[in-house]
């Protein structure tokens, strides 16, 4: 896979798996930030208060580099990781898999209870759709206007997005292109006459 590409799943799902009277809901959200994730455990600890576990996993940015797990009381090593073994085993990222647990009654045991949470985090993934997600990187022109055409040349050749522009003795326009081909991209705008750029932010685009 390409380092400017990456999966993650395109809306909620949810997840049912039994064992021995326990009751595993898996729950797999999208997500790009932290706060969001801390904001949606939130709510499932109210929506969920009378489960006795709430075990979850997340992954996040294209680098799959930022990733947490939680095994909210259950034996070390048992919910959280086989929940995060899952997310790896799909190579997803920007994800959030929580997997309620209501307590049936009967132990489960070290094998069980990882094989219970894999699975629900398994069948949530399963019950979503994967979608692959670019990353595009931004960049602002400021360029006077005897460099339009250069400019729109390059945009055409590059197949290059561009937006927010306005015209006039100086031109300024808002170009988006895959992180891949910045190296190119910045080589190209360089040798422009009077061409200035600064890079504004990095957005993802299905």
């Amino acid at each position: 896979m390409d380092s400017d590409t990456y999966l993650t799943v395109k809306a909620f799902s949810q997840s049912l798996y039994k064992e021995k009277g326990s009751r595993f809901i898996g729950l797999a959200y999208p997500v790009t930030t932290k706060e969001e994730i801390k904001g949606i455990l939130e709510t499932i600890r109210k929506e969920h208060h009378s489960a006795r576990h709430q075990c979850f996993a997340w992954m996040l940015g294209a680098a799959r580099q930022t990733y947490r797990i939680n095994d909210d009381g259950e034996p070390s090593g048992t919910a959280g990781r086989p929940i995060l073994g899952q997310i790896n085993s799909f190579g997803l990222t920007d994800i959030l898999i929580v997997v309620v647990r209501y307590f049936g009654g009967r132990l489960l045991g070290t094998t069980g209870l990882i094989n219970a949470y894999r699975s629900a985090a398994e069948l949530s993934i399963i019950n979503n759709e994967i979608i692959r997600l670019y990353v595009y990187d931004c960049l602002e022109l400021i360029f006077p206007f005897s460099s339009l055409n250069n400019v729109m040349r390059m945009i055409k050749d590059e197949n290059l997005i561009q937006s927010h522009h306005s015209y006039g003795l100086e031109c300024r326009l808002t170009l988006s292109f895959r992180s891949s081909a910045k190296e190119k991209i910045i080589k190209g705008l360089s040798v422009i006459n009077g061409l200035e750029y600064k890079q504004i932010n990095i957005i993802e685009i299905p």
